[in-house]
């Protein structure tokens, strides 16, 4: 009878787990950093564009293409095992549409911050859009990058060449997105549409603006298995649709009687 060795495959096993849970909260992460920088990116040309938004846009981009390799090597050679189990080949699939999909959206807002950074300029104020909005978005951005603040530019006037320098930066990074795009498509082959999705990667336990929109729909609009006793009353609107069908059956039964009648005397 041969021998199985349990523990090593056992092992093996837990190894996978963990490498997915911690793929699992590095994509989160990305997902937070991306949403950020597309906060921000939004606020190009506008009235709240400085030389401290340019310098939130270059950290969170920093950030989110370091998060970025790491997630690629992680998952691509997680879904390269042919020996992953069905399970979490599934989860390791609906991570890399999750991470492929942000690095998509990165990827636009980065040549969005590429062209703009060339019709808005820092050195000149007078060509920024005045928008009629204030503040900056230094706290969403050291929310996602996990500081606690955000060290202050404090000079208003960009250094000379610095506009330059970061362009050149920014089209190098532009450049190393597209090689590792095309480099995930070739070593891993995941359909998007044969992915079958499982659920949001957000924590059930955020309260953020659209959960608490949701809760509030789903108290103003019970579903149905509410019971009848203790929902609200019907709508106004809803009663008044119900008096209109009752006058309109008994407008209706009058004038067939009044034609039965006219018949009968005729």
């Amino acid at each position: 009878m041969p021998l199985v060795n349990n523990k090593v495959g056992d092992e093996s096993t837990v190894s996978t787990g963990k490498s997915l849970t911690d793929a699992k909260a590095l994509v989160e992460s990305l997902i937070k950093v991306v949403a950020c920088h597309r906060h921000l990116a939004s606020c190009m040309g506008g009235c709240t564009d400085s030389l401290q938004l340019r310098d939130e846009l270059r950290q969170t981009r920093e950030r989110a293409l370091t998060l970025a390799i790491s997630i690629c090597q992680r998952l691509t050679t997680t879904l390269r095992d042919k020996s992953l189990p069905q399970e979490q080949r599934q989860d390791s699939e609906l991570l890399w549409v999750s991470f492929s999909s942000s690095l998509e959206l990165l990827h636009i807002d980065m040549c969005k911050v590429f062209k703009m950074a060339d019709i808005f300029t820092i050195a000149e104020n007078t060509s920024l859009v005045l928008t009629g909005l204030q503040g900056g978005g230094t706290e969403v951005a050291a929310r996602a990058l996990s500081l606690q603040d955000l060290q202050q530019v404090e000079s208003t006037e960009p250094p000379a060449g610095l506009e330059g320098q970061e362009r050149s930066n920014l089209e190098q990074d532009i450049s190393r997105m597209d090689h590792m795009i095309d480099d995930m498509e070739s070593k891993v082959n995941v359909l998007r549409w044969m992915v079958e999705p499982q659920g949001t990667l957000f924590p059930v336990g955020s309260t953020d603006s659209m959960s608490m929109a949701l809760l509030s729909v789903d108290e103003e609009c019970p579903g149905p298995g509410t019971d009848v006793e203790s929902a609200e009353p019907a709508p106004l609107c809803q009663r008044s649709h119900i008096f209109a069908l009752i006058l309109l059956s008994v407008v209706i039964m009058v004038a067939a009687t009044l034609s039965v009648c006219i018949v009968l005397l005729t």
